[in-house]
């Protein structure tokens, strides 16, 4: 039983991770639309708040598929182009973004819980049937 509700709260957690990932992904993108207009900070320095981000502009790869694709896409051209020419990039992006931040928030939100309580029945029947 405690197997099959772990194997639950895993499948919770990689939910979370995305929503948190797009979540900060999305302030991320206001934080460098707003440093683009009016100052100018490197955006490492921006990232460093960001748990996620920083590993995102390492290279590294958080998330897999379709996710994977539009991170990829979304950080090929930052810093490539002038101010002006990024924060339009940034506002063309920033309403994708909000896009996949709303839904990763109703998956979360729909699933996580769902999750864990059907491998909680999966394990008491489990139990039930051993007995």
């Amino acid at each position: 039983m405690g197997l099959t509700t772990s194997i639950g709260t895993f499948l919770a957690a990689s939910k979370k991770k995305r929503m948190q990932i797009f979540a900060e992904l999305y302030e991320f993108n206001e934080q460098l639309i707003l440093t683009l207009k009016y100052s100018r900070a490197s955006i490492d320095k921006i990232a460093a708040p960001f748990k996620y981000v920083s590993s995102i502009l390492k290279g590294e790869s958080l998330l897999g598929g379709g996710d994977a694709d539009v991170i990829r896409d979304y950080t090929e051209n930052l810093g490539k182009t002038d101010a002006l020419s990024q924060v339009d990039y940034l506002t063309e992006r920033k309403t994708i973004l909000k896009k996949y931040k709303e839904d990763s928030f109703t998956d979360y939100k729909k699933y996580s819980s769902l999750y864990v309580k059907i491998f909680f029945l999966i394990g008491v029947l489990a139990a039930i049937l051993l007995a």
